[in-house]
C-alpha cells in the first residue's frame, strides 16, 4: 500500500456530502480485462489447455488466486497456483508494455477530481508490480493512496481493500464513492458500506440500492458523484 495523504486532504470536498473516491483499476480506468484474458490464454496454450471462451466471465474482476485457481482447476494443468501467478503477471505485463489504454472519460474524471481535491484511491485485485506499471499510463499524481490485491490479508470479494482504502483517506466508507466493472467489485464495496457506480466491462451488472449502473465513465462527474450520495440518503430516509 502507497500513501501520500496528508491531513487536510481528509476534509469533506467544498462542503459536499461526498468525502472520497475510490476506483477499481483493470476495466474501470484502463482497458486491460482484455489483456488479462489474453494472457491467460497464452499461458495456458503453452501448457497445452485451451481456455473455453465463457470462463472469461468467471474469471474477470477476481483476485489472481481465484481466477489462477478456477482454470486450474477447470483445465487440469499441471502447474501450482504460485507458478501459474508468476507466469500471468509477466506475460500480462508484456503485453502492456508502458501504454495500456484508458477507458473512455477515465482521464477527464481524475483530471476534475485532482483539481477539485477530493481525495482520490486505486483500489485493485491486480498485485503491486502490475500497479505500478499501469500507473506509467494512469498517472500515479491522481492519487493519494494506491492499493494492491497482494497487500491485504483478504482481496475482493471482501470488503477489506475499500475499508483500508476509506480509513487511509480519513474517510467515513458510506461517504465514499466506488467505481467498479465487475460483480466481485461492487460486492466488495457495498460490503464495505460504500455508495457503488457501476461501469460493466465484459460480463452485466443488475442495478440495486445503493448500486447505480452506467454505460461509461463519460457520464460520470463530481456533480453526478455528490448527487448520488443525496440520492442515497434521500432513499435511506424513505425507507425505499
Amino acid at each position: 500500500m502507497t500513501s501520500t495523504v496528508p491531513a487536510s486532504m481528509t476534509r469533506t470536498a467544498e462542503g459536499s456530502a461526498l468525502q472520497a473516491v475510490l476506483l477499481d483499476m483493470d476495466g474501470t480506468l484502463v482497458d486491460s480485462e482484455g489483456f488479462w484474458w489474453d494472457a491467460e490464454v497464452e499461458v495456458f496454450k503453452s501448457l497445452g489447455h485451451i481456455l473455453d471462451e465463457s470462463w472469461r466471465e468467471v474469471v474477470v474482476g477476481g483476485p489472481m488466486t481465484r481466477s489462477a485457481g478456477f482454470l486450474i482447476e477447470a483445465t487440469g494443468a499441471a502447474i501450482t497456483l504460485a507458478e501459474l501467478t508468476v507466469l500471468l503477471n509477466d506475460t500480462f505485463e508484456d503485453r502492456v508494455g508502458r501504454d495500456v489504454p484508458l477507458m473512455p472519460g477515465a482521464r477527464r474524471l481524475l483530471t476534475e477530481l485532482a483539481a477539485h481535491g477530493v481525495p482520490t484511491a486505486l483500489v485493485s485485485a491486480s498485485h503491486r508490480r502490475i500497479i505500478d506499471r499501469v500507473l506509467l499510463s494512469l498517472g500515479s499524481e491522481n492519487f493519494a493512496l494506491t492499493i494492491a490485491g497482494d497487500e491485504v490479508p483478504r482481496t475482493k470479494p471482501h470488503p477489506d481493500p475499500y475499508l483500508l482504502a476509506a480509513r487511509g483517506l480519513g474517510a467515513d466508507p458510506a461517504r465514499c464513492a466506488v467505481i467498479e466493472d465487475t460483480a466481485t467489485g461492487v460486492a466488495a464495496a457495498e460490503a464495505a458500506g460504500c455508495r457503488v457506480v457501476a461501469v460493466p466491462s465484459v460480463a452485466p451488472i443488475a442495478p440495486a440500492h445503493g448500486c447505480t449502473v452506467v454505460g461509461s465513465l463519460e457520464e460520470v462527474d463530481l456533480v453526478f458523484l455528490r448527487d448520488l450520495m443525496v440520492r442515497t440518503d434521500r432513499s435511506v430516509v424513505s425507507g425505499d
